[in-house]
């Protein structure tokens, strides 16, 4: 196959795993890629793509004669060049010669530093739990956690992605495959705290009661039963709600984008699951079908409008409490509301994974589709930025989960991971971007780059102002001897807990699941976190635990943080990467104690008192 085809479009044919095993593209393959992409004949080369521009500041690239449009409101003439003295943000530039208006993107380059030297948890949102709770954690226990942690002395708390599922049943568990990463879940609205819920407090009990689980395990789908007919019912019973002017000014300030997250809900209600199986005339979210259905269910589609604005205030009230480090996921699910909207920029028959690494040595699929990079760029980025601001609301800081595919994408065919290969990215148009939207929320960037790192990457995020993350389990040296420009921790969601390793209770997890990853990649955890901690290995799990926090309080990297988990020495994994069908707790299982619970826990503050002599 021609090789300055596939280096065209970005289809890297060749690459070494992170065993420095080849891998070479076929050709089957190689003209599925390319098919993929919407160019349908091999001779086509991209569609010239002259209606965006991004620069940084400073620098005065080519451009189309024409006037420019401030963002502002002002205006500068273009005269074949930019000016090197535009201000930060989107402009639109006016064509002399009447072609298309070409965006204009002016970034400052790099991304807002962080804070400083801070520690700070990592939370499971959904397994937070209190007495009033309703069968999982939610934004009032959120707010509960923060004014412990603020307390406490943490700096930040990073919590699990709050994006939408799509309404079905059974419901989406894993946070890292929403329908949506602009729009958040219903699950996580405290309902006890929406204005008015007192007009039913007579319905609330029983409601609350359903929700909760006796089997040990999160029930979504309970749970968004019991709170949706809730809502319905305090809906109903006020005809103000859906008018109030706070409302309003959040629905004008979303815009399209809210109406049709809300149009997709109310779709899915009707017709059941993701937008793939509904009927055909439904697919096109511009088109007749759609809007006649809009018009016809506006009450319907003004409510998950409301609800959206109920979960968007208490997202800012929790963020009062404690500055929240959100996580945007690497995708989204090809049936939900993104999707839907954004069908023709994402390339079809195509997902998103990993080659063979130490995390998945079969290679990964995460199973969401991958935005085609030409067709992303023809849409002056609209869908990236939008994701971005989402996923920066009411953030004191963002991790970007697979930063690594800013850079390249490991896209899977349907004949599976072993057939994969990389993608390139327009990736200097998405730090800048990237950097310019992390000043305009005044939060500052965590890129979550393990796996297979190509070379350069992490100098260029370096350079970028994008924090590394630095896990102890893959790192070859204590804490101490790593650099400041990181986020460090023991472990992450897909990795056992402290208590859990140490105490073998992974092990066993893992062995039920009949994973081939077990004994030898558990032994060599086991060994890095004794000599690393210099426990003796009849030591306690608690202890274990404490020891693990005051070894990476010890860290050199500017930001530290331990999962919630580690703080009670809680023995369940939270994930087991690859294995939801098989094993249904992945993402579902509470804490084993209470948010209220956290001031008194021993362990807890022991695990606290580390952090904060480490730290300070």
């Amino acid at each position: 196959m021609d090789r300055s085809v596939l280096h065209a479009f970005g289809i890297v044919p060749e690459y070494p795993d992170i065993y420095g095993t080849w891998h070479h593209l076929d050709d089957a393959t190689a003209r599925h890629l390319h098919r993929a992409m919407d160019v349908p004949e091999w001779s086509s080369w991209p569609p010239p793509v002259d209606t965006v521009i991004v620069t940084r500041v400073g620098r005065q690239p080519e451009a189309p004669h024409g006037e420019l449009e401030l963002e502002d409101g002002g205006s500068r003439p273009v005269d074949g060049v930019l000016p090197a003295d535009l201000p930060l943000g989107y402009h639109t530039l006016h064509r002399s010669d009447d072609g298309d208006p070409v965006t204009v993107i002016v970034s400052p380059g790099r991304c807002l530093p962080h804070p400083g030297r801070q520690w700070g948890w990592a939370v499971q949102a959904y397994s937070l739990h209190s007495a009033d709770s309703w069968g999982v954690g939610d934004l009032g226990d959120l707010a509960t956690f923060g004014r412990w942690a603020r307390a406490a002395g943490a700096g930040f708390a990073l919590i699990n992605p709050l994006d939408a599922a799509i309404p079905e049943s059974p419901r989406q568990t894993s946070p890292y495959y929403p329908s949506s990463r602009r729009f958040r879940d219903l699950l996580y609205l405290d309902v006890a705290a929406v204005p008015g819920i007192e007009r039913i407090a007579d319905e609330l009990p029983a409601l609350a009661a359903a929700a909760r689980s006796t089997t040990g395990r999160i029930d979504r789908d309970a749970v968004m039963t019991a709170k949706r007919r809730a809502l319905e019912f305090l809906w109903w019973a006020d005809r103000a709600r859906g008018r109030e002017p706070a409302f309003e000014a959040y629905r004008t300030e979303q815009g399209e984008a809210l109406e049709l997250f809300a149009t997709f809900m109310a779709i899915a209600e009707v017709y059941g699951g993701g937008w793939r199986s509904w009927p055909a005339r439904f697919h096109d979210p511009t088109g007749a079908a759609v809007a006649d259905f809009r018009a016809l269910h506006a009450k319907r589609i003004r409510f998950h409008a409301w609800c959206q604005w109920q979960l968007d205030e208490q997202l800012r009230a929790a963020a009062a409490e404690v500055p929240l480090m959100r996580d945007l996921p690497i995708g989204v699910d090809p049936d939900g509301a993104d999707a839907w909207v954004w069908q023709d920029v994402f390339a079809k028959d195509i997902s998103v994974g990993a080659p063979p690494d130490d995390l998945g040595p079969q290679g990964q699929d995460w199973k969401v589709p991958a935005f085609i990079p030409w067709k992303l760029r023809a849409a002056g980025y609209r869908p990236y930025i939008e994701t971005l601001r989402s996923a920066f609301r009411h953030a004191a800081a963002l991790r970007i989960d697979h930063v690594l595919g800013l850079f390249r994408l490991f896209w899977i065919p349907p004949s599976g991971a072993a057939h994969g290969t990389y993608v390139r990215q327009h990736v200097d148009d998405l730090l800048d971007i990237l950097a310019l939207e992390s000043h305009r929320a005044g939060a500052y960037v965590v890129g979550e780059d393990l796996g297979t790192v190509e070379d350069g990457v992490r100098e260029e995020l370096a350079a970028r102002d994008v924090l590394r993350y630095r896990v102890l389990w893959f790192e070859g040296d204590h804490p101490r001897a790593w650099g400041p420009g990181a986020l460090g921790s023991v472990t992450t969601h897909d990795l056992p807990t402290v208590a859990g390793l140490w105490s073998g209770e992974d092990l066993q997890t893992l062995r039920a699941t009949g994973l081939s990853i077990g004994d030898a990649v558990q032994e060599r955890m086991l060994t890095t976190l004794a000599d690393r901690t210099g426990l003796s290995r009849d030591a306690s799990p608690e202890d274990a635990c404490v020891a693990a926090a005051a070894t990476i309080g010890e860290a050199g990297s500017d930001l530290v943080l331990v999962q919630l988990e580690d703080a009670i020495a809680a023995r369940h994994r939270i994930n087991v990467p690859g294995t939801d069908e098989e094993r249904p707790d992945n993402w579902s299982i509470p804490l084993p104690l209470a948010v209220e619970g956290l001031p008194g826990d021993p362990t807890a503050a022991r695990v606290v008192a580390a952090l904060r002599a480490a730290r300070d």
